[in-house]
């Protein structure tokens, strides 16, 4: 998977700097940009992407779990870091 993402992001890098470098050469390129997200190769409009049923409620159930998981770790680690006096908060008594 990742060998197959990192082709894919050296060809777009290769096609991207060939087509928007300004010194061509001899030969000039007339590129034309065009996001095939949107439109197709004829310039058609493509219809509206399928909407994710309870995509927030998705989102929420797998954010927040790790969220409160990373905050366990945090805490925990920094508990034993106090412990063993390797950071340990200065306590200053600012009464001014």
């Amino acid at each position: 998977m990742a060998s197959l993402a990192g082709r894919l992001s050296r060809a777009f890098f290769i096609r991207t700097t060939a087509t928007l470098s300004r010194n061509t050469g001899p030969k000039s390129v007339n590129a034309t940009f065009s996001r095939t997200a949107v439109s197709t190769t004829s310039g058609a409009v493509l219809p509206k992407p399928v909407k994710v049923p309870l995509g927030l409620t998705r989102m929420t159930i797998v954010v927040v779990p790790f969220l409160y998981v990373g905050n366990l770790i945090s805490k925990h680690f920094a508990a034993l870091l106090e412990e063993h006096d390797i950071f340990v908060p200065d306590d200053d008594d600012d009464d001014d």
